[in-house]
């Protein structure tokens, strides 16, 4: 008896432990463990079109890797969505950004296996020039790299959701972190 006392206090310490450990991770932690960025949660939808759609102002001279203004204390300086509104943090660039023109929109095919929160992949392996899940095969980005260099290619949750601004790409959610990179069908 008592080894299953000692047993359940130790699982107990390692949950609260494993819970308190993750908070710094993803954004500033609200009540209940809930993070403000990642911690699990997927937006219910995808990012609605740029408004700086015609603008032009990214044309080719911007900086090599993605990275935005800090938002709120705790949030990444990445592309990323609030946990709390499923607001779309960074994707404003528009039609015109020049990091995500492609010689020819979706060349391998579209893919058809599913968007949204309803339809949660795995990683199956790779890296960020070619990963799978199930038999589609993706890369990402160049301009995208500082987004994932964190992400677990055998084993991370993402989910793919359409571009609305930059034909022939799709957008991965990734939820333990809450970021999100521009990503290339290369079919299956």
């Amino acid at each position: 008896m008592k080894k299953i006392v000692l047993l359940a206090v130790v699982i107990c310490v390692a949950a609260w432990a494993q819970d308190r450990g993750d908070k710094g991770r993803g954004g500033e932690s609200r009540g209940g463990g809930h993070q403000a960025v990642g911690g699990g949660h997927i937006p219910a939808r995808g990012p609605a079109p740029a408004r700086a759609s015609g603008s032009g102002r990214y044309q080719s001279n911007g900086p090599a890797e993605n990275r935005i203004s800090v938002d709120k204390r705790g949030h990444p300086d990445v592309p990323h969505v609030h946990a709390t509104n499923d607001q779309w943090v960074g994707h404003d660039s528009g039609r015109n950004d020049a990091h995500y023109r492609v010689d020819r929109a979706w060349a391998h095919g579209r893919f058809t296996g599913g968007f949204g929160p309803q339809h949660v992949f795995v990683l199956g392996g790779g890296n960020r020039e070619r990963f799978w899940f199930g038999n589609d095969y993706w890369d990402i980005a160049p301009y995208d790299y500082s987004i994932v260099g964190g992400w677990n290619w055998s084993g991370d949750q993402i989910v793919i959701y359409e571009d609305p601004d930059h034909d022939g790409w799709y957008l991965a959610y990734n939820p333990r972190f809450g970021t999100y990179a521009h990503v290339e069908y290369l079919g299956n």
